[in-house]
């Protein structure tokens, strides 16, 4: 009696370790989706990674010192594209604005649409870093083996080396990650809908 209560419970404990596992996978594939909303409503909210430093203009000082700064790309696991960054890594003068090149290409079979968010490595520049032109939090669809590249236009605010916890800064990083966009489905459930609409031979 007792084996039979033990198997019984050792059932329920499996069950329950199999629905935690279907719920984790569940909210780890919504959070990919919610991931750009929440992080570019946290932007505003705090001015985060630079969103408050979107500018429509260039600088008009340019200081004769240099400042490396190295270019990251990165796709989430739910987005079947490459993408990279063209120009690895520039070294403009503090207050010169650059253009600088990134590229995505979709490797699905149907059209895919992806949208990018961001961040600057030490985060203490990201106030100092200035984009005149960016592709971040812009809905970007793609035909199916479509290659597009993208623009960022940016300069470092010459500011920067007047902060006490910036002005030693010899490095920054521009990340970039691509996300599905939250309103679009899966490439799969997109395959299956194709499916659905195909006359039966």
């Amino acid at each position: 009696m007792q084996s039979k209560d033990s198997d019984r419970s050792a059932s329920r404990r499996n069950i329950g370790v199999a629905a935690a596992c279907v719920f984790f996978v569940g909210g780890m594939v919504g959070m990919s989706y919610a991931a750009v909303p929440l992080y570019r409503l946290f932007c505003q909210v705090t001015g985060y990674g630079g969103t408050t430093q979107r500018v429509e203009q260039m600088s008009d000082v340019v200081l004769d010192r240099t400042i490396n700064v190295t270019f990251d790309a990165n796709v989430s696991s739910g987005l079947n594209w490459d993408f990279k960054a063209i120009d690895k890594d520039v070294t403009p003068k503090i207050g010169e604005t650059v253009q600088i090149r990134y590229e995505a290409k979709n490797n699905s079979s149907v059209p895919v649409t992806g949208e990018a968010i961001f961040n600057v490595t030490p985060g203490e520049a990201g106030a100092y870093f200035n984009k005149v032109q960016c592709f971040c939090f812009t809905k970007t669809t793609l035909q199916p083996g479509e290659t597009l590249e993208m623009p960022v236009v940016f300069f470092v605010d010459p500011a920067i080396v007047d902060a006490d916890e910036t002005k030693d800064i010899g490095t920054i990083t521009l990340s970039y990650t691509f996300y599905p966009r939250e309103d679009e489905a899966p490439v799969a459930a997109l395959a299956v809908e194709k499916d659905k609409v195909q006359p039966k031979l």
